[in-house]
This record gives structure tokens, C-alpha cells and sequence, in this order.
């Protein structure tokens, strides 16, 4: 389950195909969606699969990775497959309250080497999301030679005043899979996990889903 967090608390919630009908992202929306890999032109000659159970139209990149998933597979070992945002995501989550500013936003990310964190209210309820490229947007920073006080102004700035809002989140119990198709359907680098309340739990990142699977136990792959 999806929900959306702004100022003024949930706009949202619904399934992932309900999602795609809501707006963009605000500050969110300039960022570039991944695009699929481009298939290689060798998977479309059948010369190439004398097993007649072999599947033609597999990327380039995806053939790959399956192979190199097979080597670290364990014989004898039992699978248990991760398949919820809760087995995945990271908890407890590092936030910036919606009364910062830039400076403290910058401080929270620099000191837990973080690229974004979630922004929540007093009561830890979601409100937007803030990260480093936000922050170093060229539009936003003074020319070198601007005065002190220009500098200090900009680190003065509260921080709800550069956050993507509202910001897509997410429920502990939701799929993997449909975690991965919003980031990518968004550009967003992940979503905060909030429970009913709309109160950040956790956080689950491109990041977080690539280690899933390297881990063991591991992620079952999608085909």
C-alpha cells in the first residue's frame, strides 16, 4: 500500500496503479527516469538457442546478472525469499524535523553519510523528503563571489522550503517489486515506510533492494 505525504498531511492512499494517476512529485519531477537496457539484437537469432526452452528477448544486462546470481547460490542451504519492504528496508530511519534549516538539514546528511533523509513533524509524521542534490541544485546556490551574508541566508532557509512535497511512501507489508517499479516510475531514490499514522519507520532505498540481492538469504529473481 502507497500513501502520500505533504504540509498538510496524507493526499493519498491506494495501490500502485492508483498512484500512477496522481501528480508529479513536486521538485521530484526533473529528475530522469531510468530507461529499459536495449535488447541485444544476438537474443532475436535462434543460432543462439539450441534449447528450445530457452527464452529469446532477455537483455544484455539481465542475462548477466542471472548468471552471476547462479554462482553465489549455496547449495544445501534453505531459501527463504525476501519479498516485503520490512525484510528490507532500514530501521530506525535518521529524519530532519520540519523546524530545521538548511544548515542542520546539511549537517543530519554530512554526519550519517546519507544522500537523502525524510522530513517529519514534532509527532515524527512524514511531511517531505530532502537530499544532497536538492540541496546542491545549481539554480539554488549563489555565484562564488556573493557576499557572506547571501551564504548565510541560503543556510538560513527552512528546510520545508526546499523539500520534495508532497513525497510518495510506503507500508511495511508492501512488495518489493512494486517498490522497485515506483522508484523508477518517480526517479525518487527511495520512499520512507510509514505506519497508519503516517509516522516514518524506515526507509527503503535503490540501495537497500541491491543488497537484498547480493545477501543470502536472497531475493528471488524475477524473470
Amino acid at each position: 500500500m502507497f500513501s502520500v505525504y505533504g504540509k498538510a498531511g496524507r493526499v493519498f492512499r491506494g495501490s500502485m496503479e492508483e498512484l500512477r494517476q496522481v501528480g508529479p512529485v513536486s521538485r521530484a519531477a526533473r529528475s530522469h527516469v531510468v530507461a529499459p537496457v536495449g535488447l541485444d539484437p544476438r537474443d532475436q537469432n535462434p543460432l543462439h538457442y539450441p534449447d528450445p526452452a530457452a527464452k529469446p528477448g532477455t537483455d544484455t544486462v539481465h542475462r548477466t546478472a542471472l548468471a552471476a546470481y547462479e554462482q553465489t547460490v549455496k547449495p544445501g542451504l534453505p531459501r527463504h525469499p525476501l519479498t516485503r519492504v520490512d525484510a528490507v528496508m532500514s530501521s530506525p530511519v535518521t529524519t530532519v524535523p520540519d523546524t530545521a534549516t538548511v544548515e542542520k538539514a546539511w549537517q543530519v546528511l554530512s554526519k550519517n553519510h546519507l544522500g537523502q533523509v525524510p522530513v517529519v513533524t514534532a509527532t515524527g509524521v512524514l511531511v517531505g523528503l530532502i537530499s544532497r542534490a536538492d540541496l546542491m541544485a545549481p539554480e539554488r546556490m549563489p555565484s562564488p563571489d556573493s557576499h557572506a551574508l547571501v551564504w548565510r541566508a541560503l543556510l538560513m532557509q527552512p528546510v520545508v522550503d526546499v523539500m520534495w512535497t508532497p513525497v510518495p511512501s510506503v507500508s511495511p507489508d508492501t512488495d518489493i517489486r512494486r517498490v522497485a517499479r515506483v522508484l523508477l516510475d518517480t526517479g525518487l531514490p527511495g520512499l520512507p515506510v510509514v505506519s497508519e499514522e503516517g509516522k516514518v519507520t524506515g526507509f527503503v532505498s535503490r540501495s537497500d533492494i541491491l543488497r537484498a540481492v547480493v545477501a543470502d538469504p536472497p531475493l528471488d529473481l524475477w524473470i
